[in-house]
């Protein structure tokens, strides 16, 4: 069994739903950032933990419990781990993997044991739309950012995503110009000694530009790329020009934040991110209630969970819209479309807004998921038929 903290990508729910053997176990829990609250997290914690295992032997009598309990344990006396949270924590563990992310979001508490893994509040961070990076950009480094409306954090860049000039260019680098020299003279005086700047200056702008095209490859290739987030450039006024001009990364944005971000504290540096993504995702979420309700009223979509069902079994939706944080509790049979609602304290229930995002999102489908005062009508969902 592999034992990792990932980033949360795309990639990392395609792991997650391939994952055939069952019993697959999901744990979610609010978390906290500071003392004396972060205290309880791993109390919390452990008491889900105990659920897991009832609920294990409950639907799967046959299987070592153990096996699949203890990397929840494992991860309970990590100290480190628990000194270091953010605001939610998903962990998912089956036969052959064990997946823990932190997360930027409270989630509710939950604990799961089911044939697939329960991925809808992951789903909810990725789907988002107020989701967003900051690339914070100079020539001494380079820093990544990633947050929401509420919350902006630095995150560690990819491995190959260079750091500074010297990491990016390495033997590259133009050797620099000397253009004084001080030679210690009698008595310990200098004399300055001048040299020909010819070429200095062309020389830089020369590493600058190589430089910037080295950050755009390596951050669209390892974050803009795997996210499809907006991504807000903060540099120094000099640095935006130079830098939208080679870059490739269709997710930059055309404004961007003209400062150095190491000047200014995070929650300002958030307020002002925000500001330039807010517009852009209220004109998202409009665009959605209008492309459904023009579908809606052409038959071609649906906010009734049978009727949806039926069309994911036959690969009919192109947009599926899931309330966050609702859950309907039942059973999908991905093969008629076929649902069974259940009460949600029965030990074998899954989600069937999980199973349905899943199942579209196998087919190709745009999955969204919108909070709850956001969304057309109060059913939980809402498809945009392909015909």
């Amino acid at each position: 069994m592999t034992q990792k903290k990932t980033l949360l990508t795309i990639e990392s729910l395609a792991e997650l739903a391939s994952v055939q053997q069952p019993p697959c176990l999901s744990l979610y829990q609010p978390t906290h950032r500071h003392g004396p609250e972060n205290q309880q997290d791993l109390i919390r914690f452990c008491n889900l933990v105990k659920e897991l295992e009832t609920s294990l032997q409950q639907k799967y009598p046959t299987v070592d419990t153990r096996l699949f309990v203890e990397p929840f344990e494992a991860l309970a006396h990590d100290h480190d781990f628990w000194n270091h949270t953010l605001d939610g924590l998903a962990v998912l563990g089956g036969p052959s993997l064990f997946r823990f992310f932190r997360l930027q979001r409270p989630v509710a508490e939950l604990a799961i044991v089911a044939n697939g893994f329960h991925t809808k509040p992951l789903r909810r961070f990725l789907q988002s739309v107020d989701r967003y990076q900051v690339l914070g950009l100079s020539l001494q480094k380079i820093q990544l950012f990633e947050g929401n409306r509420d919350v902006l954090d630095e995150i560690d860049p990819a491995p190959d995503v260079p750091r500074t000039i010297t990491e990016a260019l390495g033997a590259e680098l133009t050797e620099p110009h000397q253009t004084v020299a001080s030679y210690g003279g009698v008595g310990g005086e200098s004399t300055p000694m001048h040299h020909s700047q010819g070429g200095k200056k062309d020389e830089k702008d020369i590493d600058t530009e190589r430089f910037f095209r080295a950050i755009d490859r390596a951050v669209l290739e390892r974050h803009s790329r795997p996210s499809s987030l907006p991504l807000i450039l903060a540099a120094l006024p000099e640095h935006h020009h130079l830098f939208h001009q080679v870059s490739h990364n269709p997710f930059l944005m055309a404004e961007g934040l003209s400062i150095n971000p190491d000047i200014l504290p995070i929650d300002e540096l958030r307020e002002r991110a925000w500001q330039i993504v807010e517009p852009q995702y209220q004109t998202r979420l409009a665009v959605l209630a209008d492309e459904f309700a023009l579908a809606k009223s052409n038959g071609l979509g649906s906010d009734d969970l049978a009727e949806v069902a039926q069309a994911a079994a036959t690969g009919r939706i192109a947009t599926l819209l899931i309330e966050a944080d609702r859950q309907i509790a039942g059973w999908l049979d991905g093969s008629t479309g076929r649902v069974k609602t259940a009460d949600l304290s029965h030990p074998q229930v899954d989600d069937l807004l999980d199973d349905l995002c899943e199942l579209v999102g196998k087919m190709g489908a745009r999955v969204m998921v919108v909070p709850a005062e956001q969304m057309p009508g109060r059913t939980g969902l809402a498809a945009i038929y392909r015909y």
